[in-house]
C-alpha cells in the first residue's frame, strides 16, 4: 500500500489487484454519509409525533420507550429506509446509462426503462391484481422495464454497426412516450380505484410502504446489483472515451455495452417497482456527483448513490411536511426541481 501524503490518491496494491482511491473521493463520501445520516435521522423522526433524533436512535437500537419504538419501527423506518434504496438504485441506473451512451441527457427516463416498469405495474393492477398477490408487483415491474429494454436495444441494433448511443436515446425517448399512453388508455378506460392507484404510482410516492411488501423484496436486488455494478464500472470510463478507443484497447464493446444495460435496468426496474414512476433522479444525481469529484466512475458511482438517496429524503420529507395533513407524493417535489435542471442541460447542450 503507497499512503504518501503528496499524492491525490492512495494505491492499493496486490500481487493480483491494484486500486487507485481518490483521497478527495473519500473526503466527498464522508461528508455524503453524515449529511444523509443526519436527514436520515430527521425524516425518521419527524410527523404528528416529533421524536428527537437521539430517541429515533434508541428506537432503532432498541433502547427507547414502546411508543416511540412502535412509531419509528413500525411506521417510519421502512419508508425513510425505502427512501434510500430506490433513490440509490435510479441514481446509480443514471450514471451507468449516462456514461454507456455519453448523453448527459440519458436516465432510466429518457430511456424507457421508467416507461416500461409503470406499465408493467399498471397491467399487474388492471389484470393480475384479483388473482396474484402483491409480492408480484415488484417483478411485473421489472418485467416491464427488462421487455423496454429488449424493445429499445433490439430496434437500436444496426447491423455491421451495433448500438450507437443517439439511436439507443432517440428510440428509448419514443418507447416511453408509447407506454405512458398505453398507461394512460387503460387508467381512463378501467375501474376509479384502480386509476387512482395507477396515477399515484406513475407520479412516483413511497406513501405507506412496509418492511414485508417493499423493504425485505427490494433488499436482495440491490444487494447483488450495486456491488456488481461497481465491479463493472472500470468498463463505463472506457466506453466513455468511445467506441473506438474501447476497441483499440481490447474492449468488447457490444458485450460490456450489453452488461452494463441489464445491470442499469435491473436497478430502475427494481426502484421504480417500489418507489413508482420517481423522475429525474437519475438525471441529477450523476451530474451532481461528477461536479464533486470528477467524471472517473469509480467515484461517480457511490457518490452518485448517495445523491439520490439524499434527494429522495429531503423529496419525501419535503412532500408529507410542507402541505401537511396531505401527503404528496415524492415525485412531484423530484419533478418541480428535476424538469428546470433538465431544461437546463438541454440549453447548455444546444450547440453539440
Amino acid at each position: 500500500m503507497d499512503f504518501s501524503k503528496k499524492s491525490r490518491y492512495w494505491t492499493v496494491r496486490t500481487k493480483s489487484y491494484s486500486y487507485l482511491i481518490s483521497k478527495k473521493t473519500l473526503a466527498v463520501t464522508a461528508v455524503l454519509l453524515a449529511v444523509t445520516a443526519a436527514v436520515f435521522l430527521l425524516s425518521t423522526g419527524t410527523g404528528s409525533v416529533f421524536l428527537s433524533p437521539v430517541k429515533v436512535v434508541k428506537a432503532i437500537i432498541g433502547t427507547g420507550d414502546p411508543m416511540s419504538e412502535t412509531i419509528v419501527r413500525s411506521l417510519r423506518l421502512p419508508r425513510t429506509l425505502i427512501a434510500v434504496l430506490v433513490g440509490a438504485a435510479l441514481a446509480v441506473s443514471g450514471a451507468v446509462l449516462q456514461g454507456m451512451v455519453r448523453n448527459s441527457l440519458a436516465s432510466p427516463d429518457s430511456l424507457g426503462m421508467t416507461g416500461g416498469a409503470t406499465l408493467g405495474a399498471i397491467l399487474y393492477f388492471f389484470l393480475l391484481a384479483g388473482s396474484l398477490g402483491i409480492h408480484w408487483l415488484p417483478l411485473c415491474a421489472v418485467l416491464g422495464a427488462f421487455a423496454a429494454a429488449v424493445f429499445v436495444y433490439g430496434f437500436s441494433w444496426r447491423r455491421g454497426g451495433g448500438v450507437t448511443p443517439l439511436r439507443l436515446v432517440l428510440i428509448g425517448t419514443a418507447f416511453t412516450q408509447a407506454a405512458n399512453a398505453l398507461s394512460y388508455m387503460l387508467m381512463i378506460s378501467g375501474p376509479i380505484i384502480l386509476a387512482n392507484l395507477s396515477l399515484t404510482f406513475m407520479t412516483g410516492s413511497i406513501y405507506g410502504v412496509s418492511w414485508q411488501k417493499h423493504v425485505l423484496p427490494l433488499l436482495p436486488w440491490l444487494i447483488v446489483l450495486l456491488p456488481a455494478t461497481l465491479l463493472y464500472a472500470r468498463h463505463v470510463n472506457i466506453q466513455e472515451l468511445g467506441e473506438d478507443v474501447a476497441r483499440s484497447v481490447g474492449g468488447r464493446v457490444q458485450r460490456q455495452r450489453l452488461v452494463l444495460l441489464l445491470l442499469a435496468v435491473s436497478l430502475a426496474g427494481a426502484g421504480v417497482a417500489i418507489g413508482g414512476a420517481v423522475g429525474f433522479i437519475g438525471l441529477m444525481a450523476p451530474h451532481m456527483a461528477r461536479r464533486l469529484v470528477g467524471p472517473a466512475f469509480g467515484g461517480v458511482l457511490p457518490v452518485s448513490a448517495l445523491l439520490g438517496s439524499l434527494i429522495l429524503l429531503v423529496a419525501d420529507l419535503g412532500a408529507r411536511t410542507l402541505f401537511s395533513p396531505l401527503d404528496i407524493p415524492a415525485g412531484v417535489f423530484t419533478a418541480a426541481v428535476g424538469a428546470p435542471f433538465f431544461i437546463y442541460l438541454v440549453y447548455r447542450s444546444r450547440g453539440q
